[in-house]
């Protein structure tokens, strides 16, 4: 991609209303744009570091047996009243008539279209165990959204669900949810915690929440400095801890951390299944609820956790496999400009994903863009390879410098790419 045809515009200036660093970030580096309090607009930049995070998240899903769709936005009011949340969820559920005064909400989840559909989709155990997912817009009421794309009222999210025909096969399918979610985290780069949590509106019998640490972090939980003991603050068995208290299974200190929700996972059991009158036929031609579970990642909030793990006082450091651009190659003279398109035609057929810097603007405002936006590797051509014909391949992460004849510049990319965090 030639940066001068791209739609990126970068900003030196620190946004007043940005108080954490993933927000400031974000709008610095022109990954999102604010239409509204909790309403964000992903520039390509942004759209195209959702997309690579979308990827890993349905490779892991679909690696776990779980079968892609997508169902609608809005959802007729019918099934939340059948299921009991249209009273109770609260007033962060759009509700909203149309022109026949029909009432319907817009999605903040989707566990009673799921269940309505696998109702009538599922009629015998031998389907069974089956889990679904989409990757799609929500939308909930926030009284107070902010952080950036951390508290929004639109947002883009995960979710999954399993039906299975009991608590044993249930469980299998939520020890490999679990693992999937470790594996998309670890993708990611992320540091969390995996906690017990409340099951909240969505409800159910169990639930367990994955933390990524941040500073910033809504969520506060208690950590052992010693054994594994993890919890969230509310949930601690010393009741309401403070840092310097001790740990109730090994009595070593314990630290209170805060942290951002990117992924929670809830066991439903029969919750919805019975509401909604959802069953299958069992081995003896018994008529049994489906045992279910509900599995959801903030696809959108990923983002803000991942730079709020990966940055520097230049901008954003992301992960190799969800930056935007593997690679920004930049002229420094008119003189290397011919250069530097060879390059990036060579780079490009052989499959890498570059980003080339061909605008008429100094090196310095390049550096800082490239920096700003969190681009994995530099490759510049500048005085070096007018006085040494070597160009300089510079490392985002570990700011490392190597320099390389023109002809291996492509091997030693791959190189580089293969071996980066």
């Amino acid at each position: 991609m030639r940066l001068s045809q791209y739609l990126i515009t970068t900003s030196k200036e620190v946004p007043k209303e940005a108080k954490c660093i993933s927000h400031k970030l974000m709008l610095r580096a022109g990954l999102i744009m604010r239409f509204a309090a909790g309403i964000y607009s992903y520039l390509p930049l942004g759209y195209r570091v959702l997309a690579k995070v979308t990827s890993i998240i349905e490779e892991e899903m679909n690696q776990v047996g779980a079968h892609q769709l997508l169902l609608p936005f809005v959802q007729p009011a019918e099934l939340w009243k059948k299921s009991g949340r249209w009273g109770n969820y609260g007033e962060e559920l759009v509700r909203f008539k149309d022109r026949k005064e029909a009432d319907f909400v817009l999605g903040p989840t989707h566990e009673e279209l799921i269940t309505q559909l696998m109702k009538h989709q599922i009629n015998s155990y031998k389907r069974l165990p089956l889990t679904v997912y989409q990757i799609q817009t929500k939308f909930r009421d926030e009284p107070r959204p902010r952080a950036g794309v951390i508290r929004t009222k639109e947002f883009l999210m995960k979710d999954a669900y399993s039906f299975c025909q009991s608590e044993k096969e249930q469980m299998t399918i939520y020890e490999k949810m679990k693992q999937a979610y470790e594996r998309i985290f670890s993708r990611c780069l992320l540091n969390y915690r995996l906690v017990e949590a409340d099951t909240g509106p969505i409800g159910g019998e169990r639930s367990d929440e994955f933390i990524a640490l941040a500073p910033l972090g809504e969520d506060r939980i208690v950590e052992c400095e010693e054994c594994e003991y993890v919890a969230k603050l509310e949930k601690a068995d010393t009741g309401f801890p403070t840092s310097g208290d001790r740990c109730p299974l090994c009595k070593s200190k314990i630290r209170i951390k805060r942290g951002i929700e990117i992924g929670h996972l809830f066991w439903l059991g029969e919750k919805y299944s019975r509401s909604l009158k959802a069953t299958f036929l069992d081995r003896m031609g018994k008529e049994r609820y489906f045992v279910m579970g509900s599995y959801g990642i903030g696809v959108s909030r990923l983002l803000a956790a991942i730079i709020e793990q990966n940055h520097d006082e230049e901008g954003i450091i992301w992960p190799k496999e969800i930056a935007p651009f593997q690679a920004a190659i930049i002229a420094t003279s008119p003189e290397t400009f011919k250069v530097a398109q060879e390059i990036y035609l060579r780079l490009r057929r052989g499959g890498l994903d570059i980003l080339w810097d061909d605008r008429d603007l100094s090196p310095g405002v390049k550096f800082n863009d490239a920096d700003i936006i969190g681009i994995p590797f530099k490759i510049i051509i500048g005085n070096t390879f007018l006085k040494e014909s070597k160009i300089e391949i510079k490392t985002r992460r570990e700011k490392t410098t190597v320099k390389v004849k023109k002809d291996v510049v492509f091997q030693k990319m791959k190189e580089l790419v293969q071996n980066a965090k």
